[in-house]
């Protein structure tokens, strides 16, 4: 089996760590995006989701780190809780350079589907099995380490964003590092039986509730970015990596979740299966006809974002 020695990379990770202080978020370059009107227009609600996935990934990893099976993964994972904070404060930081905030105390609007995902993480995360996040987290962390934040980096030119993402993208490489060797070790020396017992929550009406919110976010996610100008075969490419990578031993590809969650990907990615597009493409039309004033009040912890380097 391949892992990694977890000991090696907490340390590691702990020697890493950076501040929104470390950047100069005053520099020259600004003017790449604000000159730019058509790049603006696009950029903004782009940079809202980004910023919000982030903060997803975050609230998935604090709860990982309550349920991770060794003391050595909870603290790893309540780094990656607090770095994920952090890139998304970073992605503030970046739209307050670049104008895209009204206020000092400005926040940006979830869209719909993301507003959902984080009720729903915020009501029943803390329930779910290590493994099931375990498995769907390292296949977001694909998706935007791989197709978002590198199509953000091809298209905008401002110095300082490269210089975030430099330290983001090192801090997404260990989330990834890790996350691949926790899908490996979960069935590692397991019997089949109590492996196939791994699919046991796919009944959970709390699961199914996630899988119906969900799949209609990655769905959006998608459309969106391809209309932002990040080719089908781009984002396909950064997506199989998470087949590649997740079955690149047979314990890897004996993890049932896995199983489902590459399943899954490929339905996402291929827009000529009907079966699965349009009911989901359905869903999204019907979440956005959901009025903000019957969404629940925001969880008290997404206060915790801000661009402020004191953060």
């Amino acid at each position: 089996m391949a892992t990694i020695d977890l000991d090696h990379m907490l340390g590691k990770i702990k020697n890493t760590q950076w501040a929104l202080a470390d950047i100069d978020w005053e520099a020259p370059g600004a003017e790449l995006v604000t000159g730019n009107p058509e790049l603006y227009r696009k950029l903004k609600p782009f940079m809202a989701d980004l910023m919000w996935i982030e903060h997803v990934g975050a609230r998935a990893f604090a709860s990982m780190a309550r349920s991770a099976p060794t003391d050595t993964l909870r603290e790893i994972y309540s780094y990656f809780h607090a770095e994920e904070q952090r890139h998304a404060n970073a992605e503030m930081a970046l739209m307050k350079r670049w104008g895209m905030l009204d206020g000092d105390d400005d926040l940006p609007e979830p869209n719909i589907n993301l507003r959902l995902v984080i009720e729903w993480l915020d009501a029943y995360a803390d329930d779910m099995p290590f493994y099931v996040l375990g498995t769907v987290i390292p296949m977001l962390e694909i998706a935007l380490d791989g197709a978002l934040c590198k199509f953000l980096l091809d298209t905008v030119d401002d110095p300082v964003c490269h210089q975030a993402f430099a330290l983001i993208n090192g801090d997404e490489s260990r989330h990834l590092g890790v996350g691949f060797s926790v899908m490996e070790s979960t069935v590692y020396g397991k019997p089949l039986l109590k492996v196939v017992k791994m699919m046991g929550p796919m009944v959970d009406p709390r699961l199914i509730l996630g899988v119906l919110i969900y799949f209609p976010l990655l769905n959006k996610m998608r459309d969106n970015i391809v209309e932002m100008g990040l080719s089908e075969e781009q984002l396909c490419k950064a997506m199989k990596k998470f087949e590649q990578i997740g079955g690149r031993t047979a314990a890897g590809r004996r993890n049932p979740w896995y199983q489902f969650t590459a399943w899954h990907s490929r339905q996402v990615m291929n827009r000529d299966r009907k079966l699965y597009h349009v009911p989901v493409d359905a869903l999204v039309k019907l979440t956005s006809y959901i009025p903000a004033r019957a969404l629940p009040a925001v969880p008290s912890w997404i206060k915790e974002l801000t661009y402020k380097t004191a953060a």
